[in-house]
């Protein structure tokens, strides 16, 4: 987090891995440092659904870090479109989750992130994820909703 202050190319990418390091730390406070507090920022993922507004989209991750269901993710194949204030990063999330149970199962999420640097730090604000394979996506909702 303390890179994300840089207003290039470096501090967007701070940004990233920021995210990646809360995610896979079930990391809460750091979730909600790297997301804009905007009520314009954008969730759009498979267990989430459509999500606006940095605090419900911390509830859905706070939701997630206490579940049962474990993450761990890594980003990779990445393409940067970088501008102004503004970084898009779009690539493939692989990984995996585990369950209450210890059952692990391999996890890919086609991805992107969009970041905007204001206020002297970079924030996400809109993300947008998807899962190809039909059986992987009904598994994935049903271990982390729980039914």
């Amino acid at each position: 987090m303390s890179e994300t202050d840089d207003p290039s190319l470096k501090g967007a990418e701070a940004a990233l891995e920021s995210f990646y390091y809360s995610l896979n730390n079930r990391d809460i406070d750091a979730l909600r440092t790297d997301w804009s507090t905007n009520p314009l920022a954008q969730l759009n993922n498979p267990v989430g659904g459509i999500l606006r507004g940095g605090d419900a989209i911390a509830e859905l991750y706070a939701r997630i870090f206490n579940g049962t269901v474990s993450v761990g993710i890594t980003f990779g194949d990445v393409v940067a479109y970088v501008g102004d204030r503004h970084a898009m990063f779009a690539g493939r999330e692989t990984g995996s989750y585990t369950t209450g149970d210890g059952t692990t199962v391999p996890l890919e999420i086609r991805t992107s992130r969009y970041f905007r640097y204001e206020n002297g730090r970079w924030r996400q604000y809109h993300h947008h994820g998807s899962i190809d394979d039909p059986d992987a996506l009904r598994d994935y909702q049903r271990a982390i909703r729980g039914n």
